[in-house]
């Protein structure tokens, strides 16, 4: 599952860099989402896998900062760029007219770059809160990485004004993210509604089933996490969550976006071909 994310993935970013006909927004905030998961699940995967081949499942405090720092950085950076495909849709399909005078490089660009900006910020607050509680000398987090809520309950310190800031903070960046594509898509619909004729109402939707199923599956998983972590006997759900936000919904982004859509489709069979000529070239010169 990790090859194919990070393979896949790494196909779409590829395919999008290759072919001129998919430098517009929407593709390139894909790329950035691709590069996003592939970083986000690299965060956690190797370690896992590295603790099932050694049968150990030990890892030291700053590793364990570490590991949560960059989590939550690509973490957020992944709803950050969702919100700013819900806001591309929105235009696109709303306002298509003012779309390409609107959703210019440099807006794009700024978009991508605030996302990183307000990862980094929350990414770092939340680490920072972690360090400066005081453990125990020896704890077991029942998950199979290092999670912030997890790390704060273990904490033998107290933990109040490190829980409000926290919960404060995610519910305000993580509800206001929601919030906006939950809109977005309100504004969609209504404007899908208004149009006439079936088949154009099934060419406006066709360009957004593929995030909205992408938005479903990982604001769900994420909301299961952090509902169900109040219950201290729902241990065994709060994985199965974490699994499908962290592993399975990195791995489908590619697949998701790749079979309903023919213009990835035609840029990975020219990225194919070109592929191919390079290595027959190459077969050629190796030959004299």
């Amino acid at each position: 599952m990790y090859l194919i994310t990070v393979f896949g993935n790494l196909l779409i970013i590829l395919a999008v860099s290759s072919d001129f006909h998919l430098h517009t927004p929407m593709y390139f905030f894909l790329s950035n989402l691709s590069f996003a998961d592939i970083c986000f699940t690299s965060t956690i995967i190797p370690k896992m896998l590295w603790n099932i081949q050694t049968h150990s499942k030990v890892i030291t405090f700053e590793g364990c900062i570490i590991q949560m720092y960059f989590f939550l950085l690509f973490g957020g950076l992944d709803v950050f760029l969702l919100t700013m495909m819900a806001y591309d849709r929105y235009m696109a399909i709303c306002h298509p007219l003012h779309y390409m005078v609107i959703m210019k490089p440099r807006l794009c660009g700024l978009l991508v770059l605030s996302s990183f900006i307000m990862s980094f910020l929350y990414a770092l607050m939340q680490s920072l809160m972690v360090v400066q509680l005081s453990f125990c000398t020896k704890q077991v987090i029942p998950h199979f990485f290092c999670e912030a809520n997890l790390m704060i309950k273990l904490a033998c310190s107290d933990t109040f004004i490190c829980d409000m800031v926290v919960y404060f903070v995610s519910v305000v960046l993580g509800g206001g993210s929601l919030g906006a594509i939950l809109y977005s898509y309100s504004k969609i619909i209504a404007c899908i509604n208004g149009i006439s004729s079936a088949q154009g109402k099934y060419k406006a939707f066709s360009t957004c089933a593929s995030h909205l199923s992408i938005v479903s599956l990982f604001s769900c998983s994420v909301l299961g996490v952090y509902l169900t972590s109040a219950d201290t006997h729902s241990s065994h759900s709060s994985v199965i969550a974490s699994v499908m936000y962290s592993v399975v919904t990195p791995m489908l982004n590619p697949f998701m976006y790749s079979l309903r859509n023919k213009d990835i489709k035609k840029a990975l069979k020219i990225f194919g071909k070109e592929t191919n000529k390079e290595l027959i070239v190459l077969g050629l010169k190796n030959c004299h």
